[in-house]
């Protein structure tokens, strides 16, 4: 757990959050952010001590003997099962990169932490398609890749001189696998079943053919990122109203400046084949699968009111690439400029 610091005889420590680092996590993020980053949770050190007291967050911290938080990797709900978690929010003190200290807190978020902590059942990650260097991170730790959101986030988050959006590599981990059954919708049958025979635990796997029942009222969450201009809709339930429903869920969106839509749609449920059928109607494409996403596996679409940027996308492994000739087939689709129907 020790490793030499940038001082002389200087050395840290990686474990758990602790209580005493609070206030070291705000100074933290303001030396590397200033004041910028997105999510005001890491300003307030009291609201840092409560989630990771309430398990919304878990903290690792690597601090020097004296105390001092010289960086930090996160685990934090925002799936809809509660027991998914994503991978992220790490950052280092500028004085002490290039020590490994990111490669410690990693290591010990995945070899040590997670294993000890049963209410964490999957863990993924969202890597960055501007450069190569977070994408080496899932492929270490043996984690899948199963979708690639596209354009989600403005370039200027990375870099204030940039332009464009940057997309994203969506990769997942089993710690504590559930084997259930999931409806293949057949826009997407031949895509998802690629990305279920890589996966790291098991599904029994059936077609969606069952028609949107007329006794189930369409139920969605909307959630907006105002600074990316991105909404994400979670779809709970499924009616023969959704073409309809989720028109009104989109117009929405739309009205408060969203031009990155995405919707997340229920894979265990057996109609969601004449869900995803309603959306690619309206311009939506393939995402890629999201496991144990609401327990159960779901299924990311989106839909784009800007540019795609796929040129600038960089991808580090073949399943990446792969996953992403897919997606620009179906937004071709989506946006009429394809040669064939279907993805």
């Amino acid at each position: 757990m020790e490793k030499e610091g940038k001082a002389p005889g200087e050395s840290f420590e990686v474990s758990g959050f602790r209580v005493e680092d609070a206030e070291g996590l705000v100074r933290l993020f303001r030396r590397v952010y200033g004041e910028l980053y997105p999510s005001r949770l890491f300003y307030d050190s009291q609201a840092i001590k409560k989630a990771n007291e309430e398990g919304s967050y878990h903290s690792i911290v690597a601090r020097t003997a004296q105390g001092k938080v010289i960086g930090a990797t996160h685990l934090f709900r925002s799936a809809p099962y509660q027991s998914l978690f994503e991978s992220g929010v790490g950052l280092v003190d500028s004085d002490y990169r290039n020590l490994g200290v990111n490669v410690r807190l990693m290591d010990y978020l995945v070899n040590e932490y997670i294993l000890k902590n049963e209410k964490i059942e999957e863990v993924f990650g969202e890597a960055v398609c501007n450069h190569l260097s977070t994408q080496k991170f899932p492929v270490k730790y043996k984690y899948v890749e199963t979708g690639l959101e596209i354009a989600l986030m403005p370039s200027t988050a990375y870099d204030k001189n940039a332009t464009g959006r940057v997309a994203t590599v969506l990769s997942f981990h089993a710690y504590r696998p559930k084997r259930h059954l999931i409806y293949l919708p057949t826009a997407y049958e031949r895509e998802l079943r690629g990305i279920y025979e890589r996966l790291d635990d098991a599904r029994d796997i059936s077609l969606s053919e069952a028609k949107l029942p007329g006794s189930l009222k369409s139920h969605a969450e909307l959630s907006l990122y105002d600074f990316a201009h991105v909404a994400r809709i979670a779809v709970k339930e499924t009616g023969a109203d959704f073409a309809a429903y989720f028109a009104g869920i989109e117009k929405e969106a739309i009205s408060r400046k969203a031009v990155v839509l995405q919707t997340w749609l229920d894979l265990t449920k057996p109609w969601v084949g004449d869900a995803v059928e309603a959306l690619r109607m309206r311009g939506y494409f393939f995402g890629g699968a999201l496991p144990r996403w609401f327990d159960g596996d779901g299924l990311l679409l989106q839909k784009l009111l800007c540019p795609p940027y796929f040129e600038s996308i960089q991808l580090l492994t073949d399943e990446s690439k792969r996953l992403l000739e897919v997606i620009k087939r179906d937004w071709e689709r989506a946006n009429g400029t394809a040669h064939t129907t279907g993805a």
